[in-house]
């Protein structure tokens, strides 16, 4: 049985994005684990995958880094514009933990999270709702850093009004020597921020679609906000949002480097992860896959090793 068929009525035609080749997607995930970290064509000299043995290796590895980030610009003396994610989380705490113990003040840091969940119109939750991404940064990177902390008027949400500000704000820093870093999650269907690969239906080229900043009241892809049920709300899909406030690929195709962390592991040998992360590394940069130009870029991408497979069916 041809289980990825193009007839009409497969998953293809209704499901899954129009631009997406299921076979392709299928022969990145046919490796070996070990293979997942041989170099591709299309991969930046400076791109390196990093495996991580598990959880806390990869939060400890992956706060390293940010923390290292802002202390290479605070010793150089130029200020950094992080663009942060909710998702995932774990690293926030040891960032904090090596700010502190080598006493580095995040003064010269300029924050911008990259999504926000939204209503159709672009109305965000409120900031101290559990579920905002407002109230995720304030608990477990700005506030624990005290007295270190990013000056409140460098903090920047994604909210309606203040979302489409951020290209000029961050053109504006690296114009006066900045550098802009980007740190990332890989979704479920591949998205960067919730930048969703069904986007690309609506450009004629990939410089439009390279062009753009932000998206308000973006539609997620069902597989999004089932991601997030699961991650974030229990299982409550009700409580997901079904679209949301993002960045584009205008902000984060830009970045002088990115910092990313694939941790998608559910336990007992499940995981909603390994997919999306082979297709990043092996697929080749294409805008129905947005995170597949992450590679093209300078930087380090986190996994946990477990997500490397290998991909193959356990009913057990």
């Amino acid at each position: 049985m041809d289980f990825l068929s193009t007839k009409h009525g497969s998953l293809l035609d209704t499901f899954f994005p129009a631009g997406w080749d299921l076979e392709k997607i299928d022969q990145c995930c046919s490796h070996p684990p070990e293979a997942i970290i041989e170099r591709q064509s299309f991969w930046h000299p400076d791109f390196e995958p990093v495996v991580c043995e598990q959880i806390h290796d990869f939060d400890m590895m992956l706060g390293h880094e940010i923390a290292l980030e802002i202390k290479r610009s605070a010793d150089e003396g130029r200020q950094l514009a992080l663009i942060l994610p909710v998702g995932p989380m774990g690293m926030y705490k040891w960032a904090v933990y090596f700010l502190k113990a080598w006493n580095v003040s995040c003064s010269h840091v300029h924050g911008y999270n990259m999504d926000e969940w939204s209503d159709q119109e672009g109305n965000t939750l409120e900031p101290t709702n559990p579920g905002a991404f407002q109230n995720a940064m304030l608990s477990a990177f700005y506030g624990p850093l005290g007295e270190l902390t990013v000056p409140a008027e460098q903090r920047n949400f994604a909210t309606k009004t203040n979302l489409p500000t951020y290209a000029d704000k961050i053109a504006k820093l690296k114009s006066e020597g900045a550098k802009l870093v980007t740190i990332f999650g890989i979704g479920r269907m591949c998205h960067i921020a919730f930048w969703e690969p069904h986007f690309a239906a609506e450009y004629e080229t990939e410089e439009q679609w390279k062009a753009q900043a932000y998206r308000i009241g973006a539609k997620l892809h069902p597989l999004t906000i089932e991601q997030n049920a699961i991650t974030s709300f229990k299982s409550r899909t009700t409580l997901v949002p079904c679209t949301a406030n993002t960045i584009g690929p205008a902000l984060f195709l830009q970045s002088d480097r990115i910092i990313g962390g694939c941790d998608g592991a559910l336990g007992r040998g499940m995981q909603w992860q390994g997919m999306s992360l082979w297709t990043t590394l092996r697929y080749g940069p294409d805008i129905w896959i947005p995170s597949t130009y992450m590679p093209t870029l300078p930087g380090k991408l986190f996994f946990l090793k477990e997500l490397a497979g290998p991909l193959e069916a356990d009913c057990n």
